[in-house]
């Protein structure tokens, strides 16, 4: 049997198999049904070996032992492997989120969080700081961020910003608007994102900015600012930089203090 080593290589990703089990697999799909040791021969891979990796798939779903003697192997539709792949992982998925939210009920997650706390204290304040690379880490930050607030978060985004705020940000902004803090957002206001700005007005106060600028800032203490324009970077290459500084970023909350005193609710834009 010849496969292409590219073939096995995506198939080993997509169903996350090691090389004697893609090997066997594919072996066993091209003959419907065989012995281990044709199997073997076929697929290039140690005789001794094959019996437990034919023990492995059977476990995860791949094939099916036939009764009788000599003992061979049936393999599943491909279809019906991908589904019961899904299954796999579905469920552990779930088990895995269950032990990490079981895990916050003891004693471990406090002996981290005293850790956590003892290394900070240590750090200097200069040192509180991180670039963040990709839009999908820089949200993550973003709504890690966010999460701690305890009295103010203002944001100013772009008008594709905006709409990407109500996709990724509005779950934590909810949770930190009932608690008691103001929600401040600023954005140029469109008619492609007019619908995202009245969603976001649910849980935060939204007004019209008449420039782009792409910054979060926390508690004026901490902030996250993007260094890119996002209509001219791939997400993948998106950069942002956190920085834990009081000084600086009660300067710019001052700032923006000052400009939105200037802009109106996104009610009252009038869109061309």
């Amino acid at each position: 049997m010849i496969v292409k080593e590219e073939f096995l290589s995506k198939l080993r990703r997509y169903f996350a198999l090691n090389l004697y089990e893609v090997k066997i697999w594919t072996a066993l799909i091209s003959r419907g049904i065989s012995t281990a040791g044709e199997l073997s021969d076929i697929a290039n891979v140690p005789r001794s070996r094959c019996y437990d990796v034919l023990e492995t798939l059977e476990k995860k779903g791949f094939v099916v032992m036939k009764l009788g003697k000599p003992i061979k192997y049936i393999a599943i539709p491909p279809t019906e492997v991908i589904e019961r792949v899904k299954k796999n992982i579905e469920q552990d998925s779930k088990k895995r989120i269950t032990r990490l939210d079981d895990l916050k009920d003891t004693e471990i997650i406090d002996e981290l969080n005293s850790l956590h706390s003892q290394g900070v204290e240590l750090v200097e304040p200069s040192e509180l700081s991180a670039s963040l690379k990709g839009r999908h880490n820089l949200y993550n930050h973003l709504e890690l961020t966010i999460r701690g607030a305890e009295n103010t978060v203002t944001i100013m985004t772009t008008a594709q910003g905006l709409i990407r705020k109500v996709e990724g940000l509005k779950p934590v902004i909810e949770q930190v608007k009932k608690r008691g803090v103001i929600v401040r957002v600023a954005a140029p206001i469109t008619k492609e994102n007019l619908a995202a700005a009245k969603d976001l007005s649910e849980v935060a106060e939204v007004r019209h900015a008449k420039t782009n600028a792409r910054f979060v800032v926390v508690d004026k203490k901490e902030m996250v600012f993007m260094v890119l324009d996002d209509m001219k970077v791939h997400p993948t290459y998106d950069v942002g930089i956190w920085i834990n500084t009081p000084f600086f970023a009660s300067a710019l909350e001052e700032l923006f203090e000052l400009a939105w005193n200037d802009m109106e609710p996104f009610e009252k834009v009038k869109l061309n």
